[in-house]
């Protein structure tokens, strides 16, 4: 059954979400806004799919099967809170009629729904869920090594599979593009990320060489000393606000700015 949504509103989207009678849609803890009193809440520490939230396997019962199940939440809760994310999910289920569920991200900014057949993987920069629909699985992916350590995403993804609707959100306005539309390859900020297809491949190369030309761009730029690539086909999600950009903005508001005159790897802020 598709997840019958509306994206409302300009710099603060919000998605609102219709459901029919049995249908199921969760969300990360805190991005709930409203909902109509034919529509249940549950919280849940297991993700869609696991046993825990609502479906057994077979050979689940007995001991065993109940020790499996919470050894089984207990992993997918542990992983998230490794991650940064939030431990628990939200389910809303329509109980009769048509039932209505309200949806927001926490910054300014844009929402998108992401329509998935089971065919490609979507991954995201954290905290950009806000809600799927039941048949969707979110999960975690590590990025090791070079990637995990420059990249301004962390070396954790969010990911999503299975099929169905899902809605992420990010800051400032969203840009779609394709690197194979530009050659095969895009440098961007490494907060700029929103999410990219299965696909896409997803790296972090220095911004310049280590000389005079590649010191200036890293001090001054305000880049810092790193860029990330998208290479491959597919699509891909930019934003136009990084969180770092949006604290500093706030800093120095507040009389504290962190970059100081250079705007780059130097820092003034001792707050």
């Amino acid at each position: 059954m598709t997840l019958q949504q509306e994206i409302v509103g300009n710099a603060m989207q919000m998605a609102v979400v219709s459901l029919q009678p049995g249908q199921t849609v969760y969300c990360e803890a805190g991005k709930f806004l409203f909902k109509t009193s034919n529509v249940t809440m549950e919280t849940r520490l297991s993700g869609p799919g696991s046993p825990s939230a609502g479906g057994q396997q077979p050979g689940s019962g007995g001991m065993g099967g109940v020790l499996r199940q919470a050894m089984g939440t207990a992993m997918q809760a542990g992983q998230r809170a490794l991650a940064g994310e939030s431990l628990a999910f939200q389910y809303f289920t329509c109980t009769g009629g048509e039932g209505t569920v309200g949806f927001a991200g926490v910054l300014p900014g844009e929402m998108r729904a992401l329509e998935l057949d089971g065919s490609r993987a979507w991954f995201a920069e954290k905290d950009a869920f806000v809600a799927a629909e039941s048949s969707v699985v979110f999960g975690i992916a590590f990025r090791g090594g070079k990637t995990g350590r420059s990249g301004g995403e962390g070396f954790i993804l969010e990911k999503f599979t299975g099929t169905g609707t899902v809605i992420i959100c990010g800051a400032g306005n969203f840009i779609d593009l394709n690197p194979a539309d530009f050659g095969g390859r895009v440098e961007v900020d490494t907060g700029c990320i929103v999410a990219f297809e299965e696909g896409i491949q997803y790296g972090v190369q220095r911004v310049g060489g280590l000389n005079r030309q590649g010191l200036m761009n890293a001090v001054f730029g305000g880049e810092g000393l790193s860029l990330a690539t998208l290479e491959g086909n597919g699509r891909v999600i930019l934003q136009s606000l990084t969180i770092e950009g949006l604290a500093n903005a706030l800093r120095k508001a507040r009389g504290g700015d962190k970059q100081g005159p250079t705007g780059g790897t130097f820092s003034t802020h001792t707050g």
